[in-house]
């Protein structure tokens, strides 16, 4: 055990804490059911999954709330083995209920029906999506190789084209009717482009002074703080301010 490993440890455990804040954020920010609007018809069954992934655990803390401020009101124990089993098992069951209910939503719209097309578009769609991946994993491969500098942007931006084509090649299939398309205003405009800016400058200072983006542990010194890249961080703070709070259910009243 020495200084260095355990540095090294703790810049890498920075670097998981900074992607669970970052996926925190999204989720605190967007809302998961104008993200599947947004989403490409080929993608539509993948995104529904992972929208009721993410939904799940805060509907089961908020459950987990509101059975406990009922528990109080009536003067019952809430806390300790006793109250975590008697808050425990609603829960679940109000979880389970709303997993019934969400399927029969599905069933009832007509979820997973696809339209039929042409055997040649199917066997195209394969084809570009799996060489679109193929292509994207060479080209970034390349991008980190000092030996593929020549061949990796061209072979991600061919491998990125043939991935989308494939995916809206893919889109056919999928039946979906818009009441109301999710319109692109001003302000999605700025809360993508304040992404889209931050990432361009960190990979502009990564390409101009790496050192001073990825500090190194032999020898062990002090890490020094790029200004510019620093403050290029913080206009990922935009979507704070003017992004709207996402419109949820309404809260019920404790019974």
């Amino acid at each position: 055990m020495t200084a260095e490993t355990l540095v090294f440890a703790l810049y890498d455990g920075l670097k998981l804490a900074t992607l669970l804040i970052c996926v925190g954020a999204a989720n605190a920010l967007a809302s998961p059911s104008r993200l599947l609007k947004s989403l490409p018809g080929a993608l539509y069954e993948t995104g529904v999954a992972v929208v009721v992934a993410l939904t799940f655990a805060p509907n089961l803390i908020a459950d987990a709330q509101r059975l406990r401020a009922a528990r109080r009101l009536r003067g019952r124990p809430d806390r300790g083995v006793r109250g975590l089993l008697q808050v425990g098992l609603p829960v679940l069951e109000g979880a389970l209920e709303r997993s019934v209910a969400l399927a029969a939503a599905m069933d009832a719209r007509g979820y997973g029906r696809t339209a039929q097309v042409p055997a040649a578009v199917r066997r195209t769609t394969a084809a570009l999506t799996l060489t679109g991946l193929v292509g994207v994993c060479a080209g970034t491969y390349g991008l980190l190789t000092a030996e593929g500098g020549t061949y990796g942007l061209p072979v991600l931006l061919a491998g990125l084209a043939a991935a989308l084509a494939g995916l809206w090649l893919g889109g056919r299939r999928s039946l979906r009717t818009r009441y109301r398309p999710d319109r692109w205003d001003l302000r999605a405009g700025l809360v993508a482009a304040s992404g889209a800016v931050v990432a361009a400058l960190l990979a502009l200072a990564a390409a101009s002074d790496p050192a001073a983006m990825h500090p190194g542990v032999v020898p062990l010194v002090a890490p020094t703080l790029p200004l510019w890249p620093a403050a290029a961080v913080l206009l990922g703070l935009l979507p704070a301010f003017i992004t709207p709070p996402p419109a949820g259910p309404v809260p019920k009243e404790p019974s």
